[in-house]
């Protein structure tokens, strides 16, 4: 296999893994486990592999046509820079799911657990490979989206809920505003592909969008990030599974953002604006997250607080625009992967074997727990910074960087102070964690009895502290050769040299980190008794807290001004806001006239069928009456309304389109039942007896009907200007004519349109109806028809009173009675209709007919059952299961569509032959037919979902009336 077709390996083996394991029974733990373990390690070792392709500097490239002519390609990337997030996304993710398989307990659903954390680390490594800028805003989004699932994980848990829903409101707004600065970077570069994109720099940067791009871009790093101001919704976060917060806290969800702001810093970095903002943003999160850190009473809580600090710290090294800062950043990223994901394992163990996280009941669990005691102070000792561990090495990068003069202001002569202060909170909260811990007195009245864990739930924190150790003491001879070959892929020409040495003499970052380690272990002497005995949050800032702030607008966003908003303009009827949008509308299409000189002449109306005329009378006629008469009378309405439609299908046959005539006929019989179906459970509507209300509602009726046509009649006016004044050579019907065969494959021009040269808008036409379905579905389980309603027609009642006296008929008879034959004759009917519409789709490639018409075709089929049998009958003789048919449906035609990308064309390119048939002869094929039955597949089950929510309003409230009699019985 080729290095460019393990990149598509590298994303869908997660994503493959995920629906493997959401499938997988609740008792399979060890499956679950191994399946994925399996995976993860698999990624693994496909980044290892890719490494001597990368390691000269080289980029791997891989594409796949969508929208070429969009600029939108399935295009997949791998630098040095991505190869090492790549490892860290596998190595932890493989570490998380080992330490996850004894964490996790046997009550737990863990298939939904293996599941999310798959498809999340997918979504993530497409993220780091993505060489689209729109398809990094998509696996960006998918990250926020799987985060959200992890984190409410246990979903009985109101914290939980609560944390998820705030990662997901806040990190899923910044990432709106970072596809709006993606595709301004795209409208200024003039291209969407990652590779110009950094190659254009200058153009960026000297634009007069550079500034609004940058904020929106910034906007959703460091939300993703959890940087000030957004920091709060990273604590509330720890409600999720120890596993989930060591993977999303090392080497995934929060350092997305700092990637992001590392990838694009060739091209951002080195303007006023990016080192105020970012740098305001990293030295206030840098300096806060420390400081709130020292404070927290639950072990998960300082971790997380340290989490956000230590991004901080990547932030601001980003913001100074030097390349040695750049060099810094790049290599804590991976310092602080290791030891955060181990200080969390280690806290996920105390909790999981002591049964408390609460460092006001931890105490002197070095006794109980010596080997995890041990690992937990050595990875706690390289977050503090200490000589001969990783994170001293680019601590001292830092303080050494901050020292440089990035630029006259105040905030650049500040930074030294901060980073010291920064650091000595760092040791303060770092020898809290050990002291109050491990060492003193004995616990009492914990939860459990503390002991070691398994070997086998320890060995992640074992590998992770030892790689702390070994980057710390021979840091050139492990992580040298790597870090080179990321910060090669970042500052290409720009690298500067650096040193990993860990002795650099006696120098001004030594003092700095000396001051700093010593301040910190005083601080933590003098807090040691207010510490033992506080509440979350530091002592006069407890009402600052995010959570509070982020409550406050919620309410204020969703209670006073939307309220504000329903109440000046909102209605609970409907009519009243189809005025206005439509009076909107109209003033909207209105306005160039008004303001401007802006006019068009219409051609002159010759050679017109004066039968043609009429005809179209008769359907004006029948669309202004159905549109006067849809309030009270619904069923005429209606009749109209289908006049009308029926006038529209006599139009396209009358212009030689029998496809769309088919096609209009078919939705004009499923939409008309349905709607009948849908107006027997509404109220029914009555005039006012006197006299001001009926004129009244007279005078707004003529308001609406004036209204309508005008809106009518401008659309036409339009329409048949932009039909008749546009030159011949324009259209672009020739081309389809004369190209549907060649290129498709098929001589019906309508369906080859539909299924191969704009197959793209039909599956996001279908991918709209199966969600609109569904959506009606949603609705319609929770409607409860209109107390007028409920009584069944005053003929089926009669019979219904004449099979009383016949108790020797069975039930089926005793309620279709009154319907008898047409009953017997819809149900013959059936086979036959299911014979059209196969026939319909067979030939639709080259005939009038197709994957909608025939959907639709056998949709009527199952109407026509319903209508027959009723509900309760025709769900006890045929499973629908109309879920399954849109979710099929949809999968096909996507599969079809991707099929086209193995011979590397582009989506949904179709290939057509012929196939030598014995007795018959040639038989013409087109991959178009699977894409076709997919549509088929998910009509039918939309309409089919649609017709079951109405259906089932008729049991609904038969048992309504079955209680309220057998009530009115027992009274009796």
């Amino acid at each position: 296999m080729s290095s460019e077709n393990l990149l598509y390996l590298l994303i869908a083996l997660p994503f493959a893994g995920s629906a493997l394991a959401a499938i997988l029974p609740t008792n399979a733990r060890n499956t679950e486990a191994w399946l994925a373990g399996s995976v993860m390690f698999a990624a693994f070792a496909i980044v290892a592999i890719l490494y001597p392709f990368i390691s000269e500097g080289e980029v791997l490239r891989s594409d796949i046509e969508w929208l070429p002519a969009q600029g939108l390609n399935f295009t997949l990337r791998m630098d040095g820079f991505a190869w090492m997030f790549s490892m860290l996304i596998t190595g932890i993710g493989f570490l998380v799911v080992l330490y996850a398989r004894y964490y996790m307990s046997p009550r737990d659903p863990v298939p939904r657990f293996f599941s999310f954390l798959l498809a999340f680390a997918g979504a993530m490594q497409g993220m780091v490979i993505a060489g689209n800028l729109i398809l990094l805003a998509i696996f960006w989004e998918l990250t926020s989206i799987f985060s959200f699932l992890l984190i409410g994980y246990w979903h009985h848990n109101a914290a939980a809920r609560e944390g998820a829903r705030m990662s997901l409101i806040i990190t899923g707004t910044g990432g709106l505003c970072l596809l709006a600065g993606l595709i301004l970077t795209g409208y200024i570069v003039g291209s969407y592909d990652l590779d110009s994109v950094l190659a254009a720099g200058n153009a960026i940067r000297e634009h007069e969008l550079y500034v609004p791009t940058l904020a929106l871009i910034l906007l959703g790093a460091l939300t993703k990030s959890a940087q000030f101001p957004f920091h709060f919704w990273l604590p509330n976060a720890m409600a999720a599974p120890t596993p989930v917060s060591a993977y999303l806290h090392s080497a995934t969800m929060v350092k997305a953002g700092v990637f992001l702001l590392t990838r694009l810093w060739p091209v951002l970095s080195g303007t006023d604006e990016w080192f105020f903002i970012l740098g305001l943003a990293g030295m206030s999160t840098l300096l806060l997250g420390a400081y709130f850190a020292i404070f927290q009473r639950d072990l998960k809580g300082l971790l997380a607080y340290s989490t956000i600090s230590h991004l901080g710290l990547i932030t601001t090294l980003l913001s100074l625009g030097s390349p040695l800062a750049a060099v810094a950043a790049i290599f804590h990223m991976v310092n602080h992967a290791t030891f955060k994901a181990s200080l969390f394992m280690a806290a996920g163990i105390i909790d999981h074997e002591a049964g408390t996280r609460d460092m006001r009941k931890l105490s002197g669990l070095f006794s109980y727990m010596p080997i995890t005691a041990t690992l937990a102070m050595v990875a706690s000792a390289a977050m503090a910074g200490v000589p001969l561990l990783n994170g001293f090495l680019s601590k001292e990068m830092f303080f050494a960087e901050t020292l440089g003069q990035h630029s006259s202001s105040m905030l650049d002569e500040m930074l030294p102070y901060v980073a010291t202060i920064a650091g000595a909170f760092a040791v303060t909260y770092s020898v809290r964690f050990i002291h109050t811990v491990f060492f003193g007195p004995k616990p009492q009245e914990l939860p459990g009895e503390p002991h070691e864990p398994p070997h086998w739930m320890r060995l992640p924190i074992e590998f992770l502290v030892l790689a702390c150790l070994i980057v710390g003491i021979i840091p050139g001879m492990t992580i040298g050769p790597y870090l080179h070959t990321a910060v090669t892929s970042v500052l290409g020409d720009r690298t500067p040299q650096y040193s990993l040495a860990i002795w650099h003499g006696i120098s001004t970052p030594l003092i700095m980190s000396t001051i700093a380690f010593i301040s910190g272990i005083l601080l933590y002497l003098i807090l040691k008794n207010y510490l033992a005995r506080c509440e979350d949050g530091p002592p006069g800032l407890n009402h600052l807290k995010g959570q509070h702030i982020f409550d406050r607008m919620l309410v204020t966003l969703s209670w006073r001004w939307a309220r504000w908003l329903e109440e000046s303009f909102g209605t609970h009827r409907l009519q009243p806001q189809l005025f206005l949008v439509i009076l909107i509308a109209l003033i909207a299409g209105c306005w160039p006239f008004i303001t401007t000189d802006s006019s068009f002449a219409l051609p002159g109306l010759t050679g017109i069928d004066p039968v043609f005329a009429l005809l179209w009378g008769t359907g004006m006629a029948c669309a202004l009456g159905a549109a006067y008469q849809a309030k009270y009378h619904r069923l005429a309405a209606l009749i109209l309304m289908g006049g009308a439609g029926l006038i529209t299908c006599i139009t396209f046959v009358w212009f030689s389109a029998p496809d769309l005539a088919v096609t209009q006929l078919l939705v004009e019989i499923v939409t008309t039942v349905l709607i009948l179906l849908g107006l027997r459970w509404l109220p029914k509507r009555v005039e006012k007896i006197d006299i001001a209300s009926t004129l009244t509602a007279k005078a707004r009726r003529l308001r609406d009907l004036i209204l309508a046509i005008s809106c009518g009649s401008g659309m036409m006016l339009i329409a048949y200007h932009a039909m008749t004044s546009a030159p011949l050579h324009d259209s672009i019907a020739r081309f389809f004519v004369e190209q549907a065969y060649p290129e498709g494959g098929g001589h019906n021009v309508v369906n080859v349109i539909l299924v191969d040269f704009r197959g793209f808008d039909t599956f996001g036409e279908i991918t709209v109806l199966g969600i609109v379905a569904l959506t009606v579905y949603a609705l319609l389980r929770r409607f409860r028809p209109a107390p007028d309603s409920i009584d069944i027609p005053e003929q089926q009642r009669r019979q219904n009173a004449f099979d009383d006296d016949h108790p020797e008929r069975s039930i089926g008879e005793t309620v279709h009675d009154y319907l008898l034959v047409p009953s017997v004759i819809m149900q013959w009917m059936f086979p036959f209709i299911i014979l059209l519409a196969v026939y319909l789709f067979l030939r639709g490639h080259d005939l009038p007919g197709g994957g909608f018409a025939a959907g639709i075709t056998l949709a009527i089929g199952l109407l026509l059952q319903y209508l027959a049998s009723g509900t309760r009958q025709i769900e006890d003789r045929l499973h629908i299961m109309p879920i399954r048919w849109i979710g099929f449906g949809l999968l096909l035609a996507a599969l079809t569509g991707m099929g086209s990308w193995l011979p590397r064309f582009p989506f949904l390119t179709t290939y057509s032959t012929y196939l030598e048939i014995p007795l018959i002869g040639q038989l013409p094929v087109a991959t178009a037919l699977f894409f076709d039955l997919g549509v088929l597949l998910l009509v039918v089950g939309a309409t089919a979902l649609m017709l079951l929510a109405i259906a089932h309003q008729s049991t609904r409230s038969y048992r309504t009336r079955t209680t309220e009699s057998a009530k009115t019985g027992e009274e009796t």
